[in-house]
């Protein structure tokens, strides 16, 4: 029957039969997270306030710590590329990047471009208001994405 809800023990046991065949869930289509393993983390960042500096051809602040730590948590490098957000998550989206990252709110227009974090911080907006602050991954790559919000809010929980 189409549409019919797999729940119970019918549930259970094909999570298993699925775990034992070696299926991890949640998937990477494109396995972003084994190649950041060990490897580089590409990240985009876009200058904006606390959140992304450009001084002297380096590029600091918080969310760039951020993506620094969960680089060396990984085991791997960070790669930093900067530009506009628009830039980015084209890059993004042809696969050039992993990550992106520049004080991003919860009501960015990249929704159908990208997936978004969940929030792990609060910024102020210039007329007072609070916003959400949420990074960029590719579309679908929902291990990676797991891993990088698993990580997030084990950060803000220190």
């Amino acid at each position: 029957m189409l549409g019919r809800r797999v729940t119970g023990p019918l549930a259970a046991s094909l999570a298993l039969l699925l775990a034992g065949c070696g299926i991890q869930i949640p998937a990477d289509p494109d396995g972003t997270l084994e190649h950041v393993r060990g490897g580089t983390l590409r990240a985009g960042v876009s200058p904006n306030g606390e959140w992304v500096r450009v001084e002297e051809g380096e590029v600091a602040g918080t969310d760039v710590e951020r993506l620094r730590a969960f680089a060396a948590s990984l085991d791997a490098d960070v790669e930093f590329t900067v530009g506009s957000e628009e830039a980015l998550v084209r890059t993004l989206k042809d696969g050039d990047l992993d990550v992106v990252a520049a004080g991003i709110t919860d009501t960015t227009p990249w929704t159908t471009d990208a997936g978004v974090t969940r929030p792990y911080a609060e910024a102020m907006l210039p007329d007072g208001s609070n916003a959400s602050i949420v990074m960029l991954v590719p579309l679908g790559e929902n291990a990676f994405l797991s891993r990088l919000e698993t990580f997030l809010v084990e950060e803000d929980a220190r």
